[in-house]
C-alpha cells in the first residue's frame, strides 16, 4: 500500500457521514440559538467593517476591516476558483446547492468561534494578541491545577498539530500547485520555477507580521474581488438566459444522479453531497478554526463584534464569490466540454498478462491543435472517458478517466505522451453510429478549468484575468495560512520554533508544484488537511459555544439599550 493509498483511508474516516452530520447540524443548532446571527452580520456587521464603532486605544494590531480581509485572504483564494471547478468538474451542478448551505449555516458557525476566540485571546502583548482553538482550551479547561490541565493540554496541542498540517497542505501546496499549473497551461513556465518565486514573495511578507499580513490583505483582497467579480458577471451577462435553467439544474441535480456527457464522467447524489460539502467547508473554512486566529489580531474590547465582522466571511466568500465562478463554469459548458479531438493514430486498449494498456501515438505531434491561447508543453494532460464495470448500476457500467501526461523528452522536440494504466475491465464507448468513441480532452484541473471557462466566452479572458486572479489570491492565501500556522507553533514550542517552521512552511511552496500531478491528488491533499483540522477543532466549539452565544446575547442587548458610542468612521484601509 503507497502512501497516496493510506492518506485516501484516513480521509475515508476523516470525511465519514458523521462529519457532515456534526457540522450541518451544529450549524443549524448556531443559527436557532443565536436567532438567526446571519441578518445581523449583515445589518451591524457592514457597520463595524466601516469603522464607526472602532477606537485605536483598544487592544489588537490591526482593525475590523484588516482582520476581514486576513481572514478573507485565507479564504478567498483557490478554494473559490479550483475548489468550486473541482466541486462542479467531479460532483457536478448539485454540488453547488450544497455549497449553498454551507455558507448560510457556515456564518453562524464562525460567528461563534470568532466571539469564543476573542474571549480567551491572549493579549499580553496588546500591539500582537495571539488567540484560537488553542488559547480558548488552555484558558477554560486549562485553568484547573487538577487532572483537566494536562488534558486541556493534550486537546490544545492536537489543535496545534492539525493546524500546522492544515497551513502545509490546504493553505500552501494546494495553492502554489494551482499557481503552478495555471501558468504553465498558458505560459509554459516550468511548476519548480513558479515555487521558488512564490517561496520568496511570502517569505518576504511573512517577516513583516500580523501587520504587515493585514495591511498587505486589505489592498489585495479587495481589489481581486472586484476585478474577479465584474469579470464573472461579464460572462454571466453573455450567457443570461442560461441562468434560470441552470438554478433548476443546480437544484435537480442535489437531489438526483447527474448524468454522464462529454467530459463529465456522471455521479451519484451522496457523492455530490459530499464533494459540495468539501469543497465549501475547504473555500470558508467554517468550523475549521483557522480564521479565529487572524480576527484575535482585531483592536477591539468586545469579542461578538469581531463575531458579527467573521459572519460575513462565508456569504463573501462562499455565497458570492463561489456562486459565480461555479455559474461561470456552468454557462459556458465547460464542466461538461466538448472533446478537444482525436489523437493522430491508432488508439487501442491492450490486454497485456493482468494488466490493461493503452497503446496509441506517443508523440506530441499527434495532438490535435489548440486555441492560440493555450498550448501543448511537458506537464498538460489529456484524458478520454471509458466504460468500467458496475454492477450497481443499471446497466451495469459507469464511465471513468484514463489520462496520458506530456512529458519532457531528453531534448528540444522530443517531448512525449506518457499513458497512466487502464482500470481492470475497461472499454470503449460507442458512439450513435456504433463505432468506439475514442476522442480526447484536455485536462484542466481546478484553476485551469476557471480559466478555461472565461476563455470559452471572451477568447483570452482566462488567460489574463484567471492567472492574476489566482496569482493574488494564492499568495494572499499563502501568506495567511503561514501566519497560522506560525500561532500553532508559537502555542508548542515559543518563537524559538518559528524559524524552522518558516524554512520548511516555504520550502512546501517550492515542491508542491512538482509532487502533484492529478486532481485526485490535489482533492486529496486539500481534505486531509481540512479533515484533520474539523476533528481537532469542532468538540472545542461544540463543548464551549454556549459561552460565546451568551456572551453575543450580551452584547446585542447592550447594542440595543445604546451603550456603545457610534462616530465618524474611520478610513478602513489604514
Amino acid at each position: 500500500m503507497n502512501v497516496l493509498s493510506v492518506i485516501e483511508l484516513i480521509i475515508g474516516f476523516l470525511w465519514g457521514p458523521w462529519t457532515f452530520f456534526v457540522l450541518l447540524g451544529a450549524g443549524i443548532v448556531f443559527t436557532l440559538w443565536t436567532k438567526m446571527i446571519q441578518f445581523q452580520a449583515f445589518k451591524h456587521g457592514v457597520h463595524v467593517i466601516r469603522g464607526v464603532y472602532d477606537d485605536p486605544h483598544e487592544p489588537g494590531a490591526i482593525n475590523h476591516f484588516q482582520a476581514l480581509s486576513a481572514a478573507l485572504s485565507a479564504t478567498v483564494g483557490l478554494g473559490n476558483i479550483g475548489g468550486v471547478a473541482m466541486a462542479i468538474a467531479l460532483g457536478g451542478p448539485g454540488s453547488l446547492f450544497w455549497i449553498w448551505i454551507v455558507g448560510f449555516l457556515g456564518m453562524a458557525i464562525k460567528t461563534v468561534e470568532v466571539t469564543l476566540a476573542l474571549m480567551y485571546r491572549n493579549t499580553d502583548d496588546p500591539d500582537n494578541p495571539h488567540g484560537g482553538a488553542m488559547w480558548v482550551i488552555d484558558k477554560t479547561l486549562g485553568r484547573h491545577n487538577d487532572w483537566r490541565k494536562p488534558l486541556a493540554r493534550f486537546f490544545a496541542g492536537f489543535f496545534c498539530v492539525t493546524l500546522i498540517i492544515s497551513s502545509f497542505t490546504g493553505g500552501n501546496m494546494f495553492q502554489s500547485w494551482n499557481v503552478g499549473e495555471v501558468l504553465n497551461v498558458y505560459f509554459g513556465i516550468p511548476q519548480v520555477a513558479t515555487g521558488i518565486i512564490m517561496a520568496v514573495l511570502v517569505g518576504m511578507v511573512l517577516i513583516g507580521g500580523i501587520k504587515r499580513i493585514g495591511d498587505v490583505a486589505g489592498k489585495i483582497v479587495p481589489l481581486m474581488c472586484a476585478l474577479y467579480v465584474l469579470a464573472a458577471l461579464a460572462v454571466l451577462a453573455v450567457n443570461l438566459p442560461q441562468i434560470p435553467g441552470l438554478m433548476l439544474l443546480i437544484v435537480k441535480s442535489a437531489f438526483t444522479p447527474a448524468a454522464a456527457g462529454g467530459a463529465f464522467v456522471g455521479v451519484a447524489v451522496y457523492a455530490t453531497f459530499e464533494i459540495g460539502l468539501q469543497r465549501a467547508l475547504f473555500s470558508n473554512e467554517a468550523g475549521q478554526g483557522s480564521a479565529p486566529i487572524a480576527h484575535s489580531a482585531a483592536k477591539t474590547n468586545e469579542p461578538a463584534r469581531e463575531g458579527i465582522v467573521a459572519g460575513l466571511e462565508p456569504f463573501i466568500d462562499t455565497i458570492l464569490i463561489c456562486t459565480l465562478t461555479a455559474l461561470v463554469i456552468l454557462s459556458t459548458g465547460t464542466w461538461n466540454r466538448e472533446a478537444t479531438g482525436e489523437l493522430n493514430g491508432p488508439l487501442e486498449l491492450v490486454q497485456r498478462g493482468e494488466t490493461l494498456t493503452v497503446v496509441g501515438p506517443t508523440s506530441v505531434d499527434a495532438l490535435p491543435e489548440l486555441p492560440s491561447w493555450e498550448k501543448w508543453q511537458p506537464g498538460s494532460q489529456i484524458f478520454m472517458v471509458v466504460n468500467v464495470p458496475d454492477p450497481a448500476q443499471p446497466e451495469g457500467l459507469k464511465r471513468t478517466k484514463i489520462y496520458a501526461t506530456i512529458v519532457a523528452g531528453a531534448s528540444a522536440g522530443q517531448d512525449y505522451l506518457k499513458w497512466d494504466e487502464a482500470p481492470a475491465g475497461a472499454s470503449w464507448i460507442l458512439k450513435p453510429d456504433g463505432q468506439p468513441d475514442k476522442s480526447i480532452y484536455r485536462n484542466f484541473v481546478g484553476a485551469s478549468l476557471t480559466g478555461h471557462a472565461f476563455d470559452r466566452a471572451f477568447a483570452g479572458l482566462g488567460k489574463w484575468l484567471v492567472t492574476l486572479a489566482v496569482v493574488m489570491f494564492a499568495l494572499s492565501t499563502i501568506i495567511s495560512w503561514g501566519y497560522y500556522g506560525e500561532q500553532g507553533v508559537v502555542f508548542l514550542f515559543g518563537d524559538r520554533g518559528v524559524l524552522i517552521y518558516k524554512f520548511l512552511f516555504l520550502m512546501g511552496t517550492i515542491i508542491a508544484p512538482v509532487l502533484i500531478t492529478t486532481d485526485k491528488e490535489l482533492g486529496l491533499l486539500a481534505d486531509f488537511g481540512t479533515g484533520w483540522m474539523l476533528w481537532a477543532n469542532m468538540p472545542i466549539l461544540i463543548l464551549m459555544g454556549s459561552l460565546a452565544v451568551k456572551e453575543l446575547s450580551h452584547y446585542f442587548q447592550r447594542l440595543d439599550a445604546g451603550e456603545f458610542k457610534e462616530h465618524k468612521p474611520l478610513n478602513p484601509w489604514k
